[in-house]
C-alpha cells in the first residue's frame, strides 16, 4: 500500500533542518511547540490528578464517619416502625448495610468548658455495617457502649478542647428541659468517657459524639430511632438510590445522600478544579498556537518547493494538505509525550514528592498544618481523554490559516526569481 505524498512530505518538513543549517531555526520553533504542548498536557494531568486525589482522600475519610444515605423522621422524631423501613430498604440490591441511629445536638461540658457536639445513639453492634473507621482498635471502642452505662466517645478533638481523657467523666445538657414549678430546667446526665476516635476530617473529629442508643433515647426521651443509615455497594450510585428509595419506602420519612450533606464543599472542589482546567488549557492553546508561526514560517522558505509542486499537477488542497500534515505531527507528538509525561509523574507522584521533600529539606504538607500529610494522585480517564482531544483539535486548528496560505501561493509569483 503506497503512502499519499502529502503524508511523506509533510513528515519530511517536521523532521526538517536536523541535518540542513537553513531550516536550523524553523526546526528549532517547532520543537519549541512540540515541546510547550507536552508541557502543558503534562501539567493537566498531574493537577488534575492530584485534585482527583485530595477529593477522593476526604470523601473517604468523610465516609468514615457518615453513612452513605440517611433516612430519617420530620423535625428529629422518631421513625415510626425502624424495622420496616429497613426491610424495605434492604430491598434495594445496592444497600449492603443499615443501622438505626438517634441524632440530636447538645452541649458536652467538663467543669467549666462546654462545647456544642452532634449527639449520635449508636447500635454498636451494627454501626459498622454502615461506617469504617479504618481499625479494629477503633470498632473495639465502639464497643464499650454498652445500655445503661451511659457512655460516651468523643472525637480526638472535642476531647483535646474539652481536656478530658479516657476514663473521664463529663456532662452531656440535652436541648430539650423539663418544666418544673421554677420553670424549664435542661436535663443534665453524667456520661464516663469510654474512648476517643480519630477520623482524620477536623469537622467531625471536633463536634461528634456517639453513645447507645438506648441511652440516648432515655436522654432525649423518644419512643425509638430517628433514623437509618445506609451502606452501598458503590457510593457514586448514592443520588440514584435515594430517589429509588424515595419511592419505595412507606411513611413520611426523609431521605439523603452524602452528596447533599457535604453539597457545598463538593461543588467548590468541582469549581475549583473546572477552573484549573480552563486555565491550564490556554497554556496548552498558547503552546498549539505557535504552531502558527512554525508553519508560516515554512511556507515562506518553501514557496519554491510549493511551485514546483504546482507546476507539475499537484493541487492546492493536496499543497494544504501537506501543511496541515506537518502542523498535525507536532501536534500528534507534543501530546503523546505529554500524556506519557504527565501519567508517569501522576502515578509515581507518592515517590517523586518525598524524593524532592529529601533533596530540599523541605515538608510541603506538613502534618500539623494539613489533615494529609502526603501527596495524593488519582488519574481518571474521564479527565485524561478530553485533555488529549482538546490538545490535538487546538493543534489541528492551527494548521488550518498557514496551510491555507501555502495552498493560495501563485507558482508564477514564486518562481520568478529563482
Amino acid at each position: 500500500m503506497e503512502i499519499p505524498y502529502e503524508l511523506r512530505l509533510g513528515w519530511r518538513y517536521t523532521r526538517a533542518g536536523r541535518a540542513s543549517r537553513r531550516n536550523g531555526f524553523i526546526s528549532f520553533i517547532s520543537g519549541v511547540s512540540m515541546l510547550g504542548i507536552a508541557l502543558g498536557v503534562a501539567a493537566l494531568i498531574i493537577v488534575l490528578s492530584v485534585m482527583n486525589g485530595f477529593q477522593k482522600e476526604v470523601r473517604d475519610r468523610m465516609l468514615s464517619v457518615v453513612s452513605h444515605i440517611e433516612i430519617f423522621a420530620p423535625q428529629g422524631a422518631a421513625v415510626p416502625d425502624v424495622n420496616r423501613t429497613i426491610a424495605e430498604a434492604r430491598q434495594n440490591p445496592q444497600v449492603i448495610g443499615a443501622a438505626p441511629f438517634v441524632a440530636s445536638q447538645g452541649l458536652v461540658a467538663r467543669g467549666e468548658d462546654m462545647k456544642g457536639a452532634i449527639i449520635r445513639g449508636i447500635d454498636p453492634a451494627r454501626e459498622n455495617e454502615v461506617i469504617d473507621l479504618g481499625t479494629a482498635a477503633a470498632q473495639h471502642v465502639l464497643d464499650r457502649l454498652v445500655s445503661g452505662r451511659f457512655g460516651i466517645v468523643l472525637g480526638a478533638d472535642l476531647a483535646a478542647q474539652l481536656g478530658v481523657v479516657e476514663g473521664d467523666t463529663v456532662t452531656l445538657v440535652s436541648p430539650s428541659g423539663q418544666v418544673t414549678p421554677a420553670g424549664v430546667v435542661p436535663r443534665l446526665k453524667q456520661m464516663t468517657v469510654v474512648g476517643l476516635f480519630n477520623s482524620g476530617h477536623y469537622e467531625y473529629d471536633s463536634t461528634l459524639a456517639m453513645i447507645n442508643i438506648e441511652d440516648a433515647q432515655r436522654i432525649f426521651r423518644l419512643e425509638g430511632p430517628t433514623g437509618v443509615r445506609l451502606k452501598l455497594k458503590d457510593l457514586h450510585e448514592a443520588p440514584a438510590v435515594t430517589q429509588q428509595l424515595a419511592r419505595s419506602l412507606t411513611g413520611d420519612l426523609y431521605i439523603r445522600d452524602w452528596t447533599q450533606q457535604n453539597k457545598t464543599w463538593f461543588a467548590a472542589v468541582q469549581l475549583e478544579k473546572r477552573m484549573m482546567f480552563i486555565i491550564l488549557t490556554l497554556i496548552v492553546a498558547v503552546a498549539a498556537f505557535n504552531l502558527v508561526s512554525t508553519l508560516v514560517m515554512t511556507v515562506t522558505d518553501k514557496r519554491s518547493d510549493i511551485a514546483i509542486l504546482r507546476t507539475l499537477g499537484a493541487s492546492p488542497r493536496s499543497i494544504m494538505g501537506v501543511f496541515v500534515v506537518q502542523g498535525a505531527m507536532v501536534g500528534v507528538i507534543g501530546t503523546l509525550a505529554g500524556l506519557g509525561l504527565g501519567l508517569l509523574i501522576a502515578f509515581n507522584i507518592d515517590v517523586i514528592v518525598p524524593f524532592i521533600e529529601r533533596t530540599l529539606h523541605t515538608t510541603f504538607l506538613p502534618r500539623d498544618v494539613y489533615l494529609i500529610s502526603r501527596m495524593p494522585s488519582d488519574p481518571q480517564s474521564a479527565d485524561i481523554w478530553p485533555i488529549a482531544v482538546i490538545s490535538l483539535v487546538l493543534a489541528f486548528l492551527a494548521t488550518l490559516y498557514p496551510s491555507w496560505r501555502a495552498s493560495r501561493v501563485n507558482p508564477a509569483e514564486a518562481l520568478r526569481y529563482e
